[in-house]
Formats: structure tokens, sequence, C-alpha cells
């Protein structure tokens, strides 16, 4: 047996009669078809339930399994402590999905009383868990469970996990159910919780078109700004969810769909049937990402592909390669110069490694790439040492660096078009330019005083630099 069936289910809490009180009726579309999902998971003859949620422990680079003995949680912070759950752990199953998931490389962290003391990580299930799963049991309802909580990668890779869970409960001989709480839009109307934005409807509009038809290689064509504007927190766990059907026939029914709150509330339910090699999604999305990352590699830039091969030459046991081409061979502006070179390094658009030097320390440019390739895959405080499984899928760009020069105030700085160099007491701080969520000369000059270790009122010098970026 493998997974039996799957579901859609959101989570107000609100919805729960002991939260809502009263208000609970303005989502009763929402609550009937939950009972209804309830009822078929009873007669779908399932022995255990994965449930994959977005509000647990949220990884930015790997997803989360709950590894305690037991799994409670309740609706105090709603106000409503009473609404209770205790659940055994399925610890075989989880056991089982970590380690096929891993497999498929794919980083599953399991969270259990150990580690989530020492992080101050929640112990307990979450609102997007206890809210459906209160209909749930509701229906009568009572099995053992792996609770999930989504990570922030790639959506081939939470497809990938998906399918993970369907190969687990397979070995194990389990029927399984795999749940994905989540809530749609957030922003359907003037008065929702995070504002209005005419994408809301449209992106709802398109999950439950995509849902109805069982179209799960539709979700990967989803335009990023529309999700990004939706402003939604189910789009990942049901991409997990539907993973667990891949290679099979799918039947799908939305049972409802309400906003009353401003919020999109999608159930829906999922019935698997025969074997469909033209369902075979997973293996067409992991060579569709081959086929990009070879184009992105032809068209990678000369200091690129020096940082890329002095990697690949330094895990494959050549050691740190000072001197990794023929200088007489190399481009002159690499070969003859000198300069203070950063490498960055990014894995699924996550910072891995960063390390770089303010002034040159080499001979030339191509040497300290070199240097810094390698210290930025193993030397960045922040950051655990780049494995060699992790080259395919690293992203590198390298920036060199223009001289520095002193600038007398912050209105001579522009994060977009200028790094940044904080000096206070012999210590130093430097920010590079275009950053990702460095809008501003003050938030630019913050983080620079901070890496440093610069208070903020304490006199600094200033400098700016310009570089060029190569990918």
């Amino acid at each position: 047996m493998s997974v039996v069936f799957g579901g859609i289910c959101p989570h107000p809490p609100i919805m729960v009669p002991e939260v809502g009180r009263g208000r609970d009726r303005e989502v009763a579309g929402t609550k009937e078809a939950l009972l209804e999902l309830g009822r078929r998971i009873k007669q779908s003859g399932a022995e255990t339930l994965v449930m994959i949620t977005p509000h647990g422990t949220v990884f930015a680079d790997g997803i989360g399994i709950s590894d305690f003995p037991e799994l409670k949680g309740d609706l105090g912070r709603f106000g409503a402590a009473k609404v209770q759950f205790n659940l055994p752990n399925d610890r075989d199953l989880a056991a089982e999905i970590k380690a096929t998931a891993t497999a498929r490389g794919i980083t599953v962290v399991g969270i259990d009383n150990e580690l989530a003391g020492r992080y101050e990580l929640s112990a307990e299930l979450d609102h997007g868990v206890i809210a459906p799963l209160y209909f749930i049991r509701e229906a009568g309802v009572n099995l053992p469970m792996v609770h999930v909580s989504m990570g922030m990668l790639p959506f081939p890779l939470l497809y990938s996990f998906g399918v993970a869970v369907r190969d687990a409960a397979r070995k194990l001989d389990k029927k399984t159910v795999v749940l994905a709480s989540g809530d749609l839009s957030h922003r359907l109307t003037a008065d929702a919780p995070a504002g209005f934005d005419p994408a809301g409807k449209e992106f709802d509009s398109r999950i439950m078109e995509l849902v109805g038809e069982a179209d799960a290689e539709g979700f990967f064509g989803l335009d990023p700004g529309l999700v990004e504007r939706a402003g939604e927190c189910g789009l990942r766990p049901i991409i997990m969810m539907l993973g667990a059907f891949d290679g099979v026939s799918l039947e799908s029914e939305v049972l409802s769909y309400e906003g009353p709150f401003g919020v999109g509330y999608l159930v829906a339910a999922l019935q698997p049937g025969a074997p469909d090699e033209r369902r075979n999604l997973e293996k067409k999305l992991f060579e569709q990402q081959r086929e990009k990352l070879e184009r992105q590699r032809a068209g990678e830039s000369y200091p690129v592909q020096v940082a890329r091969r002095v990697l690949s030459r330094y895990y494959s046991g050549q050691g740190q390669i000072r001197k990794p081409v023929d200088p007489a061979g190399a481009p002159p502006e690499f070969a003859n110069r000198r300069a203070g070179v950063f490498v960055s390094l990014k894995k699924h658009g996550q910072l891995r490694g960063c390390i770089g030097t303010i002034s040159p320390t080499c001979d030339n440019i191509i040497e300290e790439i070199a240097e810094n390739a390698i210290s930025a895959a193993t030397r960045d405080p922040r950051f655990y040492p780049v494995e060699a499984s992790e080259l395919p899928e690293l992203d590198i760009s390298v920036d060199i660096l223009g001289e520095p020069e002193p600038v007398q105030n912050m209105d001579e700085l522009d994060p977009e078009k200028y790094g940044v160099i904080v000096s206070a007491g012999g210590r130093r701080g430097l920010l590079l330019p275009d950053l990702e969520g460095v809008d501003t000369v003050e938030e630019q000059v913050a983080i620079a005083r901070q890496k440093a270790g610069i208070s903020p009122d304490e006199p600094v010098q200033l400098e700016r630099f310009e570089v060029i970026r190569y990918r």
C-alpha cells in the first residue's frame, strides 16, 4: 500500500466554534467541507496521516519533521486552550520519509526535544494543523500522524519530497493520507489582513482551476509575481502534497471555496487511481532543471568559470589551487591586474557562503578568485562548509572591487551603485552594493557596522567603492 488519499485544508482558527464564538458561521461552507473530507479519509481505510503545514518550524534550506514521542498542541493563542490534541507520532514513517528524502538530496531536519530546546523552536502543533484537524476528528478520524513543516526550497524539490513520502509509505506498506494545510490569497478585500491586491482573486481562481483539473504540472508555470502579490501561505504545502501522487492518475474535487474575511479558504479532495506514465512529473522536472543548469553553465563569465573550476578541483582531492589556470592563456584584465575580490555562493536562492578581500593579497585577480572561492565554501563562519554533493547546485558570483575612496557623509552613498566600508578603531566592515533586501543607505551602513562590531552611535570613517559583478 501507499498513499490512498489526499486533501487541501484551510486553517483559519476562527472556524473553530470555541474560537469563533458565532463568527464561525461565516465559514459554514468550509466547516462542512472539512467534515466531508474527514468522512472520506475515514472511508479510505487510512492507517496514518501526513500533514504538511506552513506554520511550523520553517527552514530556508530544508524541511522539518517533528520527532517528538507525541504530537501535542492547543488553540490557547486564540483563546481556546481547551481545544487540545495529543496524537501518536508515527515515528517509523517519519524516519523513513526523512531517509528517503535525504537520499534524493533534500535536507530534512528531525525536530526533537533536544533540538527544540537548543534553538528555542516550538514543540507544539501549530494552528495550521489543529484548526482543520478539529473537523477531521469530528468526522471520526483518529490516526497517528507525521507533522511536516514546509521548506522554502525550489518547487521541484518540494514536489520531490512528496514523492519521498509516497515511497516511504509504500516501503512500509502503510495506507497513508497526505494533507496540505494552507490558505490561499490573504489579499482578497480591502479589509483583508494583508490589504487588497487584485492579484489575490486571480491567484485563487487559477489555483482552483489547477486543483480541479488535478494539473500538478501547471503549478510550476505560475507567475512568481502573481504568487508574491497574492500573499498566500498554501502553495508550497500543496505542491509537496501533489508529489505524493506522482505517476498515478488523480481525481480531484473542490469541495468548497470562500473568502469572507479577505482570505481564500479552499477545501479539496484527491483520490489516486491507476499508474499513469504521463503523470511522471518528477522525472520531467529534474530533466528541465538539468537543462537549465547546463544553459547557465554555458553562459558563465570567465571569473565564475575560474571559481567553479577551483572548487571542483578542491573537492576532487587536489587541495587548494593557488594557480588554477596558466596566466599566459588568461585574459590580461585578470592575469595582469591585482584587486580585492569577493566570491559569493548561493544555493536555491539562499546565501551559502561569501568571503572576500578588500585589498589584493595575491599576485593577480585569478589567484585572488581561487583563494576566496575556497574560503567562501569552507571558511564562512555563518555556514557549515559546503559539501561536494552541493557543487552542481551552487550559483556563483564574483565581485571585483574598485579602489575605495573616502566620503564625508552618507549623502554620497548609494546602496545600488556603491559598496561601503565603515572603519573605527582598527575595525572594518564591508558590504557589497546591489544586495537583495538592502534598499537604503541607512540599512547598508547599519549592516556594515554590525559586521565590524561597531555600535550604532560610534563615530566611523566611511569609504565607498564600485564593483564589477560577474555571474
